[in-house]
């Protein structure tokens, strides 16, 4: 009997000493509450590559030639993850086109090609993930996000291989920064409330050595992204705009 309620009072007193830790202790229990609570996560449409001319494509003149356009066609709209964002439910919206770029090489080796919009493309609230539908041909290349933080500075982010058939949906995370708020990718600073996220500065395709020959295509539909969109939502509307 002894020995019973000795092994009860050791569990309740280890379950209150662990809850206190958790609850006052543990900064990382108190964030999760306020994140939980201050977060509005949802899927955006960022650019269905839709307008001729606003991507374009270059490359290196002594490792070959790349060019871009835009054809009819894309992925089907009933594969999971392709209907239309959560915001433009029953909104006419055109998707009829897909981005192609077709890359001649000259010569093999540790070429790469970039494809970029006219201008940074911003994406607003607060980025969680970025995802594009892609036709890599199953070449062994690899397909890298490029974009730009708070401060103007770009990063890169591979989206994986393209050693695939027909269309795949790559998917990339992009990382919080940390709570200095100066390192890593920064989205927001708290001295200024009407201007945060990131641009999406474009892609770069590094090629495999091995199968930088002949002619390559590549095929790009429907850039999307998951974003905290709360403090879209709770801007000061009488807050004066910085930049004059």
């Amino acid at each position: 009997m002894k020995k019973f309620l000795i092994l009860t009072l050791i569990v309740l007193f280890t379950g209150a000493f662990v809850y206190a830790q958790q609850s006052i202790g543990d900064p990382n229990a108190e964030r999760l509450g306020i994140d939980s609570a201050q977060q509005m996560i949802q899927e955006i449409s960022v650019d269905r590559f839709e307008f001729d001319g606003f991507w374009r494509s270059s490359m290196s003149s002594d490792e070959g030639y790349a060019t871009s356009r835009l054809f009819r066609g894309g992925p089907s709209r009933d594969r999971p993850g392709r209907g239309p964002a959560p915001g433009e439910a029953g909104m006419d919206i055109p998707d009829n086109y897909v981005l192609g770029t077709r890359v001649d090489f000259l010569r093999r080796g540790h070429n790469s090609f970039t494809i970029y919009p006219t201008r940074p493309i911003p994406i607003e609230g607060i980025t969680k993930t970025v995802s594009v539908w892609v036709a890599g041909r199953n070449f062994n290349h690899e397909l890298v996000l490029i974009i730009q933080d708070f401060f103007g500075r770009n990063y890169e982010f591979s989206m994986g291989k393209l050693n695939f058939m027909g269309w795949q949906r790559l998917v990339v995370a992009i990382p919080p920064a940390p709570d200095d708020g100066v390192s890593g990718v920064v989205q927001r600073s708290y001295n200024y409330s009407n201007h945060f996220g990131i641009k999406v500065m474009g892609f770069r395709v590094n090629c495999d050595p091995l199968e930088s020959r002949g002619s390559y295509y590549i095929y790009l539909d429907d850039l999307r992204a998951e974003t905290d969109l709360f403090a879209e939502h709770h801007r000061d509307e009488d807050d004066m705009v910085d930049g004059w």
